[in-house]
C-alpha cells in the first residue's frame, strides 16, 4: 500500500465533502458542521484541489454534483461509515442510546405493530425518541435522502441495490363491515358492493401498484358509484363503519385489534379478486453500520414474528370458513441487487 497519498487528505474534508452531498448548499452544510459560511466556501475550494473537480456548479435548483462528485458519492458514505465504525467504542448498549430515529408505515400497520414495539423500546432504549410517519408518497427517496431511517410498506416487485428489504409476511385483504351489515348475508360480490358507501384507507400511489400487481388486475373501487370516503385515519373510519353501512376493504390482520374493532365483522373478498398483500421493511445502505439501525430492525422483525401466531388464530374466527386463511411467510431477509 502506497501510504504517500495519505498526507494529502484530511479526513474531517471527506466528512465535509459527504455533508455537502446531502445538502447541496454550502450555507445548510456549514449549519451542519457548526462553522461560518466562508470557511465552508473555503472547504469546498480545498476539496476542489483535491479531487481536481469543480464537485458542484450552481442552478435554479441550488447546488448540483459534477459526474466527479457522484462517483465519489457512491463510496463516500460506505467508507466513512466503515472508518466510525473502526474508530467506535466495541459494544452496543441500547440503554444508553440517544437520538431520533423517523419510521413510515400505514396506520393499519401501526395499530397492531406500534403498541407492543414501544412498550418494548421503553424499557430496552428509554432514552430514544420515534418519530412515525402515516402519510408519505415516496418512501425510497426519504431513505436515501437520510429524512426517513426504516419504512414498511406494501412488498415492491423491484428495489434498487442501495435498499436491503426485509419480508415480513402477508395478509388477505378482506371486507370490513359492522356486525349487522346487510353485507353480512348472502355471498359479497362487487355488484354488491356498488350499492354501499366505500371507505379507502390511505395508500401512496406505489402501494396501490402493487396491490393491483398481486390482485392481477386493477381492483374496482376507483369509479365506484356511491359516496366514497378516503381517509388515512384509521381510527376515524372504523367508528364510520360502526355507524353506516360503508364498506372497508382492508388487510384482515386489522381484526387482531379487539377493541379497535369491536362491532365489526371481516368477510372475504369477491371470488375473483382474493389476494394477499405482502409487506417489507426497507432500510437504506447508509445505515448498513449502524448498529442502532441494526439493532432496531431485529426489535421490528422479532416483534412481528411473535405476532402473527395469535393473528393467524384470530382470522380463522372473523372470516368465514369459505375464505381463505392467512400464512405468515417464514421471515426471509433479502439482498437486492440492481
Amino acid at each position: 500500500m502506497d501510504t504517500r497519498e495519505f498526507n494529502k487528505v484530511d479526513l474531517n474534508l471527506l466528512i465535509s465533502l459527504q455533508v455537502l452531498l446531502e445538502e447541496r448548499s454550502v450555507s445548510r452544510a456549514a449549519e451542519r458542521l457548526f462553522i461560518t459560511q466562508p470557511a465552508m466556501s473555503k472547504t469546498l475550494t480545498r476539496l476542489r484541489v483535491l479531487f481536481n473537480d469543480a464537485l458542484f456548479t450552481r442552478s435554479s435548483r441550488g447546488m448540483q454534483p459534477t459526474p466527479r462528485a457522484l462517483e465519489l458519492a457512491a463510496r463516500l458514505g460506505e467508507i466513512l461509515g466503515d472508518i466510525s465504525h473502526l474508530l467506535s467504542e466495541p459494544g452496543f448498549d441500547p440503554r444508553a442510546v440517544q437520538g431520533e430515529i423517523t419510521l413510515a408505515l400505514s396506520e393499519h400497520v401501526g395499530l397492531t405493530l406500534l403498541p407492543r414495539l414501544l412498550a418494548q423500546l421503553s424499557v430496552s432504549a428509554p432514552r430514544l425518541k420515534i418519530r412515525v410517519i402515516t402519510r408519505i408518497e415516496n418512501p425510497l427517496e426519504a431513505l436515501a435522502l437520510g429524512n426517513l431511517d426504516f419504512a414498511i410498506q406494501v412488498k415492491q416487485a423491484h428495489y434498487g441495490k442501495d435498499y436491503r428489504v426485509e419480508e415480513l409476511g402477508h395478509s388477505p385483504l378482506a371486507i370490513l363491515v359492522r356486525d349487522d351489515h346487510p353485507l353480512t348475508i348472502g355471498d359479497v360480490t362487487w355488484e354488491r358492493l356498488t350499492t354501499f358507501p366505500l371507505i379507502k384507507l390511505y395508500a401512496s400511489s406505489q402501494e396501490q401498484l402493487e396491490v393491483q400487481h398481486y390482485a392481477g388486475t386493477s381492483l374496482p373501487v376507483s369509479d365506484h358509484p356511491l359516496a366514497t370516503l378516503e381517509i388515512s385515519h384509521l381510527l376515524t373510519a372504523l367508528e364510520l363503519l360502526r355507524l353506516s353501512d360503508y364498506f372497508l376493504p382492508a388487510p384482515a390482520y386489522l381484526l387482531q385489534q379487539d377493541g379497535a374493532t369491536v362491532g365489526i365483522t371481516g368477510l372475504p373478498m369477491p371470488r375473483e379478486t382474493q389476494l394477499d398483500i405482502h409487506y417489507a421493511l426497507v432500510t437504506h445502505k447508509r445505515t448498513a453500520s449502524s448498529s442502532l439501525h441494526n439493532w432496531l430492525r431485529q426489535q421490528i422483525t422479532c416483534t412481528i414474528r411473535e405476532l402473527r401466531t395469535p393473528l393467524q388464530r384470530k382470522l380463522r374466527q372473523r372470516i368465514p370458513a369459505s375464505s381463505i386463511t392467512p400464512t405468515s411467510a417464514g421471515h426471509h431477509e433479502q439482498q437486492t441487487t440492481a
